[in-house]
């Protein structure tokens, strides 16, 4: 599909993806969701990515949902926006590349589901978070999805509650975002990150990722039986095999989806 409201740009194993509507606040509309779901099912299979941004161009990272589209609607619109605002979430999770949000200025609402929806995330010092919709009659239940896997019930129920925006600090101390970093840093920080996680084999970036977000959700006893499993059979990958025998060799791995 053509992407208007998202841009996508692949640089080496990295892939950004933009979303590019700044007059708009980068609100995710029904539109820029199909085309943030396309631009992650194109990411997902290429094999020469092996991490994904996720960015915002202008100084919004995004304020959400469309209000525009949620008033006067009828209720097959509704539904089809929160289904496919749920799948894109859930794809962040479920394709093997880790997802990066690099953050300027608000992520509110969705935008806020959004940050807390990928793998880790960097924020410039004048970035602040929230899940606003009380203050408008519309609980925030589907960014409490999320927010409260990253913040814990008590600090999401705060958020959720209050509306109240917390800033940068307060959500790298609550454990929504990785880092904080000045407003001039923030692209170089984030292209230090990926291009760290980048020189790992995608295959194994993929094995870990999946297995980790399968054992966070089982019991202790569980968690152990799969998470030996997956790394037994991880022993058998190409990649593992050179990855070893590059450490005892004393050299540099070259993997095979380089």
């Amino acid at each position: 599909m053509d992407l208007k409201n998202v841009r996508l740009a692949v640089e080496g194993a990295v892939a950004t993806v933009t979303l590019n509507n700044p007059e708009k606040r980068s609100a995710l509309s029904l539109a820029t969701l199909k085309e943030l779901g396309a631009a992650f099912a194109d990411v997902e299979v290429r094999a020469d990515v092996r991490v994904m941004v996720v960015k915002a161009e202008g100084k919004v990272f995004s304020a959400g949902h469309n209000l525009a589209e949620m008033v006067n609607g009828s209720l097959a619109h509704y539904q089809e926006i929160f289904r496919v605002c749920g799948a894109v979430m859930q794809k962040l999770q479920q394709m093997p590349q880790p997802a990066i949000a690099q953050v300027r200025g608000i992520a509110t609402a969705a935008g806020c589901q959004l940050v807390a929806a990928c793998d880790l995330a960097i924020a410039e010092e004048g970035a602040s978070f929230g899940t606003p919709g009380v203050r408008i009659g519309v609980f925030c239940t589907t960014p409490a999805i999320p927010l409260v896997r990253a913040v814990g019930r008590k600090r999401a129920l705060e958020m959720l509650f209050t509306g109240r925006l917390i800033s940068a600090q307060e959500a790298m101390q609550w454990g929504l975002i990785n880092k904080v970093v000045p407003a001039e840093s923030l692209d170089a920080e984030v292209k230090a990150l990926a291009a760290r996680i980048a020189e790992a084999s995608r295959l194994t970036l993929a094995i870990g990722k999946r297995a980790f977000y399968s054992q966070v959700k089982l019991a202790d006893e569980q968690a152990y039986t799969l998470g030996s499993e997956v790394m037994v059979s991880n022993l058998y990958a190409e990649d593992a095999v050179e990855g070893m025998n590059a450490f005892l060799e004393k050299r540099k791995p070259v993997w095979k989806d380089r």
